[in-house]
């Protein structure tokens, strides 16, 4: 955000029950409504990760752009016809040690994506400062889980991109060859999950 506030007019908007915003109970139609209320008009919506799924899920409800989409996939947890994610008990064991100890797990999640101590220092004392609630990490799993947006991807007829990271142990970059069948630009940077912490971060110029 401070490499590009000068340039652009840029509205940053935390998640349901995530640093400064409040609570909202219910799922993923629920936690997009409240979103929705914040977005300007005639914007280009970038989201990362879970908030790449909301994104997706937002894009086909009002009238946006361009779609962004940072480490995200439309369906995270493999199914019968998709084999691009993540293994089910993987998940599951993902979720339960976030629940049980969450700043302690966040901090060992966002210490593995990268080498960069300053941010990471810098990161997780903001996650320290404005942490989950218990209600929205549990309901952010569950829209992780059990949400498969890959027929509402298909359906959003405005400018795609998706930026993805070789070294991202949650969202492949195999899901390249979707994107690209799917009419999306694609741009593969050396980089994690959290690709935000590279010192060298930069938005791709096309987008």
């Amino acid at each position: 955000v401070e490499r590009y506030k000068q340039s652009y007019r840029i509205t940053v908007i935390d998640l349901p029950g995530h640093g400064k915003s409040s609570d909202v109970d219910g799922g993923i139609d629920d936690w997009c409504a409240e979103i929705i209320k914040l977005i300007p008009d005639k914007s280009t919506l970038l989201g990362w990760s879970l908030g790449g799924l909301l994104s997706i899920y937002i894009a086909s409800k009002v009238t946006i752009e361009h779609l962004v989409l940072v480490a995200t996939t439309p369906n995270l947890v493999n199914k019968n016809n998709w084999k691009i994610g993540m293994k089910n008990e993987v998940f599951h064991q993902f979720a339960s040690n976030l629940k049980s100890d969450s700043t302690k797990n966040l901090k060992r999640f966002v210490n593995l994506q990268s080498k960069n101590k300053t941010q990471v220092k810098q990161l997780y004392e903001a996650i320290q400062k404005y942490p989950p609630s218990e209600s929205a990490l549990s309901i952010g799993l569950d829209i992780l889980l059990n949400s498969d947006l890959r027929e509402i991807y298909k359906s959003i007829n405005i400018p795609k991109s998706a930026i993805l990271g070789t070294l991202d142990t949650l969202v492949p970059d195999t899901i390249e060859d979707w994107y690209k069948d799917n009419n999306t630009k694609t741009y593969i940077l050396r980089s994690g999950h959290l690709p935000f912490l590279d010192e060298k971060f930069e938005l791709p110029k096309q987008v």
